[in-house]
């Protein structure tokens, strides 16, 4: 059976937050329904058919793995996270099997996914032939997580800085991308203030 993995991209410096005001060596580990962000988004990611689920760790790993405890994840660390996104998402990359058919980039700080949209996008990828991506969006615009076929991996290889897939995703035709129509907007929710995160604790998906 054809498999896709995913890759949880939890290794940046968390500056933003932490120039909001945000306290903490990481947003990652604040507390939404009870749990860290970053556990959220790797719980969706195990609840899914995404095997295996890879985190990547930079800034405040120790943190990091600590909120993560207990579950059947695998970490791989990127010395050069301050160098950007970009950094990260290859080092996720390097560390698919050779028979992942594409892996599922989750962002850390999203902690809205759900695991049923993983799935959607994987059967959606791996039912069209000619699919080098797939994407979800929600009342028209495009959001995260994305998952990219092995056809992308060399291009992403070659990204730099703080950029990520999204570029590429974007140069895709309409027969080389799936996009999926996610059902509420957690797809487009990331926490990058305290005032993100207080909002989130103060209401669902659906009212971003």
């Amino acid at each position: 059976m054809t498999r896709v993995g995913a890759i949880v991209l939890a290794a940046g410096r968390s500056s933003r937050f932490r120039a909001a005001g945000g306290s903490g060596a990481t947003k990652l580990i604040e507390k939404l329904d009870g749990r860290p962000i970053v556990r959220m988004a790797a719980e969706a990611a195990l609840a899914s058919r995404a095997r295996p689920v890879t985190v990547v760790t930079g800034h405040a790993r120790t943190s990091v793995e600590a909120a993560l405890a207990g579950l059947d994840v695998e970490f791989v660390y990127n010395p050069e996270f301050s160098s950007g996104l970009a950094s990260s998402l290859q080092v996720g990359l390097s560390a698919m099997p050779a028979d992942a058919a594409g892996a599922l980039v989750l962002l850390g700080d999203m902690p809205r996914i759900e695991a049923q949209l993983i799935d959607a996008l994987i059967d959606a990828f791996l039912a069209k032939e000619r699919a080098l991506a797939a994407a979800p969006a929600h009342r028209g615009r495009r959001g995260n997580p994305m998952l990219l076929g092995r056809g992308l991996f060399e291009a992403a290889m070659r990204l730099r800085g703080d950029e990520g897939a999204r570029r590429l995703i974007a140069a895709l035709s309409a027969a080389e991308l799936v996009e999926v129509e996610a059902p509420d907007a957690g797809v487009i929710v990331d926490i990058d203030t305290p005032t993100d995160l207080a909002a989130a604790r103060q209401s669902g998906s659906d009212d971003f």
